[in-house]
């Protein structure tokens, strides 16, 4: 379909005239991406650049007329072509978005200049993205990390309270006696001794550089998941050029996601100091780096310590992305010297993550695993 408007309203270089539906759907497209009419471009009959009551119908005109993953877009392109952070900055307008990870990120990058009363809006809006995000992953991360720690426990010699009976049974079929009409089984599975204390401590190390807002905003959700589970022992780093311990905030994914600042440089090897420190225990450690490697830091001491870990049995995966978005523009030299210490870099969908956890916990080779991922 081509829509467009000359003088004589109609389909520009066809000689087809729209209908009035139809113009108002090309009236909305051409507000946003017809060379003028935004703030700071050239005349145009349409644009945004009037009142906020113009801004907010714009709003819901793309909201009647695209489905959702377009209007999200669309509202993406208006603040970044556009420059309309306007329309994040008062709440009615605020409220008046189409929810999504990017808006998210958005908004946590504006949260030092958000009015008082639109931070409420904004929890809000956050609030909403991460319940969606929750309902899809939630339930998997947790069923993924679960199984992967029942195998990890299970035993050919149980006691007698700790037979998996099912899992026995159906191993010795082949051993029946008609005689004595049972099975006599010649090898017991069983489920190992319950573990009532932490099992795995987990080590989610954020980089909160503007680029890796969408990474920062799937950590946070899947960070409060995982520190929800009592097996694990879950600590959430963010960092910059500095760096912020927000474990405290993990009970919370909205409140850790404000905590975080948008924006800056980037230390990693100031980020793994400090996670060196949080390790007590290196062969039940899983260290999750998510970076795109672009080391404003010492590259080499940053190395050493990578080199560190590693050798003192502590599992370090990289993540490029933790996004739906792919990998994004990162250091290739730096994912290459990880690779080289047993480190795979690679991006990864919030929904292989929880396969990445359950592989870990099964102490499987991650850098098969990362080739396998990104061949899916």
């Amino acid at each position: 379909m081509v829509l467009g408007s000359g003088p004589e309203e109609t389909a520009d270089g066809t000689g087809v005239a729209l209908g009035p539906e139809d113009r108002r759907v090309d009236a909305a497209l051409a507000a946003l991406y017809d060379g003028g009419g935004g703030e700071g471009n050239g005349p145009r009959t349409g644009g945004l650049a009037g009142s906020s009551p113009q801004v907010a119908r714009w709003l819901g005109d793309i909201r009647r007329y695209f489905p959702t993953p377009v209007v999200q877009v669309m509202q993406r392109d208006a603040v970044e072509r556009l420059g309309l952070t306007r329309m994040l900055l008062e709440p009615e307008l605020l409220a008046a978005v189409e929810p999504d990870v990017h808006l998210v990120g958005t908004l946590l990058s504006l949260k030092g200049v958000l009015p008082e009363e639109t931070l409420e809006t904004a929890r809000a809006v956050v609030r909403t993205v991460l319940a969606e995000l929750e309902r899809r992953l939630a339930d998997h991360v947790r069923s993924a990390v679960t199984g992967a720690l029942d195998r990890s426990t299970r035993t050919r010699r149980p006691r007698p309270a700790d037979v998996d009976l099912a899992r026995t049974i159906r191993a010795n079929l082949q051993h029946f006696s008609p005689d004595l009409g049972t099975i006599v089984p010649e090898r017991l599975i069983g489920h190992g001794r319950k573990h009532r204390s932490v099992q795995r401590d987990v080590i989610l190390a954020v980089d909160q550089s503007g680029s890796m807002a969408e990474s920062v905003v799937h950590a946070g959700l899947l960070g409060a998941v995982l520190a929800s589970m009592p097996a694990l022992r879950t600590h959430f780093v963010a960092f910059d050029t500095a760096v912020v311990d927000l474990t405290d905030s993990l009970g919370d994914p909205v409140e850790l996601l404000f905590g975080t600042r948008l924006g800056g440089g980037t230390d990693i090897n100031r980020a793994i100091a400090y996670c060196q420190s949080l390790v007590t225990r290196p062969t039940e450690t899983l260290l999750v780096l998510i970076s795109d490697l672009y080391e404003g830091g010492s590259q080499p001491e940053l190395m050493r310590r990578v080199g560190s870990l590693v050798g003192a049995g502590v599992q370090v995966v990289a993540l490029l992305a933790l996004s739906d978005s792919g990998a994004p523009a990162y250091h290739h030299d730096n994912a290459a010297a990880l690779a080289a210490l047993g480190v795979p870099a690679f991006a990864c969908t919030p929904e292989q993550f929880p396969e990445l956890m359950g592989a870990a916990i099964r102490g499987e080779d991650l850098q098969a695993w990362a080739a396998r991922a990104t061949q899916a």
